[in-house]
């Protein structure tokens, strides 16, 4: 099996966030259907493909090549990416936090995050493309978020 659990074909498509010019990533539609609050979800297209901006400084989540936006207050759950909160996840199936992560590292030197969502992806029970705003695997940003503390 794959080390990443979403490891969905999407077609080569490149977009730049309309607002602050960086490239996106195309994200499957069934996760803005998922995590797009209701107001939001009113406007989407489902026939356009939509990217998401992982900039930190930029509240645009996901974008469409039509100049069509999505802000981080039209999501349903914080946004790894653009929260440094503790308590927002980085693995949202899961609920691996950055807290969670940080006190278990405090606690016994060594972080079992990654193996533990391993063990679950092999088992055939990770989500996210429905439960992560990036619509892809989380592995990257735990190995990240591990490293840095």
């Amino acid at each position: 099996m794959s080390e990443e659990c979403c490891s969905q074909t999407q077609k080569s498509l490149k977009a730049n966030c309309p607002v602050n010019g960086n490239k996106g990533k195309r994200v499957p539609t069934i996760t803005l259907k998922s995590l797009l609050k209701p107001r939001a979800l009113e406007t989407l297209n489902p026939e356009s493909n939509y990217f998401f901006c992982d900039s930190m400084d930029c509240s645009v989540v996901y974008f469409n090549q039509q100049g069509q936006t999505f802000l981080t207050d039209e999501v349903k759950v914080p946004v790894f990416q653009k929260d440094r909160g503790g308590q927002v996840p980085v693995c949202y199936c899961f609920n691996w936090t950055r807290d969670r992560i940080l006190q278990e590292i405090q606690q016994t030197n060594h972080s079992t995050a990654e193996s533990s969502i391993r063990t679950h992806i092999q088992a055939g029970r990770c989500g996210c493309e429905v439960n992560n705003p990036q619509g892809s695997c989380c592995l990257a940003n735990v190995r990240k978020e591990v490293r840095d503390k």
